[in-house]
């Protein structure tokens, strides 16, 4: 027995040392260890899950497609706006930091990032209300029927059609020229007011070129800059009947205490100045149409019905103002809003 034993250890042996085919196997398998066959299923079986997802996410939306295309519509706006946000969040993450680690100012930041976080400010402020009407449980099926019936009050710009963007954007521009008249009538009334006759002479004209319909020139509104850094048209020395004007067509609450309002104009004021530096430092022609259309559109002109062309040259003219204006007279481009729109383009 114990023979037959001794002789199975020497075959064995043998077996191991020779130049079997399977030798090399044998030794890979010592020195290299393969995956454990339970990763390589794991990893087959959520690879096939992934792909039957995408393949029925596919049909969902051809059937939403043929069958319901207005949904489809809504929902694919919805899916691609969350997606543009959830974007712009990363982008604003990635300037927060760049600010607190350079140390720099909003004033001081590039032309895009600077509009980035104004444009980004603004929609949060809106959709304020919407996220306290959520917060109760048991109101998703509200929420989801405010977002339909009033999109243009609490949905913010990327949840939009393009549809609704452009009716949104018209109706907007409407409500902000209701106001321009009487801001007019307001800049008249204060005429009385200025105290040099130079100025004065310079406002009279001004207020009746525009109220006679003709397009005022950049040379019109810097003769009388003056007017807007004291009483009667600067931020600091304003009525509130006229400050509530101004913050109604900027489209700011005019019902808030005097101070506050007088607040929010002055900063809106400057965000403008130094939003109009970064531009003149970033060069317009480096703006696409559609940038410039977004910024007339935030200087108070509707770009829709006009060429490019039309609002490359509208723009020029606000930054040839705008760059001779000291920080003082950001009052000035608050009413360039009315001023330099209202007419445009010449008759």
């Amino acid at each position: 027995m114990a023979l037959y034993k001794r002789g199975v250890q020497c075959c064995v042996t043998s077996i191991m040392h020779c130049h079997y085919p399977f030798h090399g196997l044998a030794e890979s398998t010592t020195t290299k260890p393969m995956l454990p066959l339970s990763t390589i299923r794991v990893y087959s079986s959520s690879q096939a899950r992934l792909g039957m997802f995408h393949r029925a996410n596919e049909k969902y939306d051809r059937f939403l497609q043929h069958k319901f295309p207005e949904l489809y519509l809504l929902y694919h706006t919805f899916m691609k706006g969350f997606k543009l946000l959830l974007e712009e969040i990363r982008e604003i993450r990635r300037i927060r930091m760049k600010m607190l680690s350079k140390d720099i100012a909003l004033r001081n930041l590039p032309y895009r990032e600077m509009k980035t976080l104004m444009m980004f400010r603004k929609d949060m402020i809106k959709a304020i209300p919407l996220v306290l009407i959520s917060l109760p449980p048991f109101t998703i099926v509200l929420v989801f029927t405010l977002m339909y019936l009033f999109p243009r009050q609490l949905l913010i710009r990327h949840l939009w059609t393009p549809h609704q963007q452009r009716e949104f954007e018209n109706l907007y521009h409407e409500q902000r020229f209701r106001h321009c008249q009487e801001i007019l009538k307001g800049m008249v009334w204060t005429i009385p007011h200025v105290k040099e006759w130079t100025l004065r002479f310079h406002l009279l004209n001004l207020c009746s070129k525009v109220q006679s319909g003709a397009h005022p020139c950049v040379e019109d509104i810097n003769a009388v800059r003056g007017v807007f850094s004291e009483n009667p048209l600067g931020i600091a020395a304003m009525d509130s009947g006229h400050m509530r004007l101004l913050s109604a067509q900027l489209f700011l609450t005019p019902w808030l205490p005097g101070f506050w309002v007088r607040r929010r104009l002055k900063a809106r004021a400057l965000d403008l100045f130094y939003l109009d530096r970064a531009l003149v430092t970033l060069g317009q022609e480096q703006l696409s149409d559609t940038e410039i259309h977004q910024a007339c559109y935030l200087r108070g002109l509707n770009p829709c019905g006009l060429s490019s062309s039309q609002c490359r040259e509208w723009l020029l003219q606000w930054i040839q103002l705008s760059t001779q204006l000291k920080e003082s007279e950001t009052a000035a481009l608050l009413h360039s809003i009315v001023l330099l729109s209202v007419n445009y383009p010449r008759p």
